[in-house]
């Protein structure tokens, strides 16, 4: 039976990672499983709507469905 214990690190070489926590007592073998980030994924959230087109929504537009979307609490 196997199991999975989840143990951070960080690659020093080609061939070799760097565990930041012991692994379990009586581990032989494991099998590694790496997750690398996507370059893309490190931007930060208003550099990415920074880069969206403009909206086609008027402020009017907005302020009406607010409004018709708190009259619906009353109902």
């Amino acid at each position: 039976m196997t199991r999975t214990v989840v143990v951070r690190g960080h690659v020093v070489g080609p061939k070799v990672v760097e565990l930041d926590s012991p692994v379990p007592p009586g581990t032989e073998q494991a099998e590694v499983v790496l997750r690398v980030p996507d370059r893309t994924a490190r931007k930060k959230l208003s550099e990415i709507l920074r880069e969206l087109p403009p909206g086609m929504r008027t402020v009017a537009d907005i302020e009406e469905q607010i409004e018709d979307e708190r009259r619906s609490w009353d109902e």
